[in-house]
């Protein structure tokens, strides 16, 4: 009895394998910066607040003095 020949992938098979690679990859990037993108913006909504306070404080000490 003969073994059965190996099978070869074809170029198509190759493009798919490359192409999977190169979108999980793409994806994990597009993950990591909308990531980044969100943690920016809780840290300008901190910053936000934080300066909310601060002007609060001011425009009461102002109104206070006076």
């Amino acid at each position: 009895m003969q073994a059965a020949a190996p099978v070869r992938p074809t170029l198509a098979d190759a493009l798919r394998t490359l192409e999977g690679v190169l979108l999980r990859t793409g994806q994990s990037t597009a993950r990591r910066n909308a990531w980044t993108a969100v943690l920016e913006d809780r840290r300008r909504a901190k910053d936000r607040v934080e300066t909310e306070h601060v002007l609060e404080a001011a425009a009461e000490a102002a109104s206070v003095a006076t």
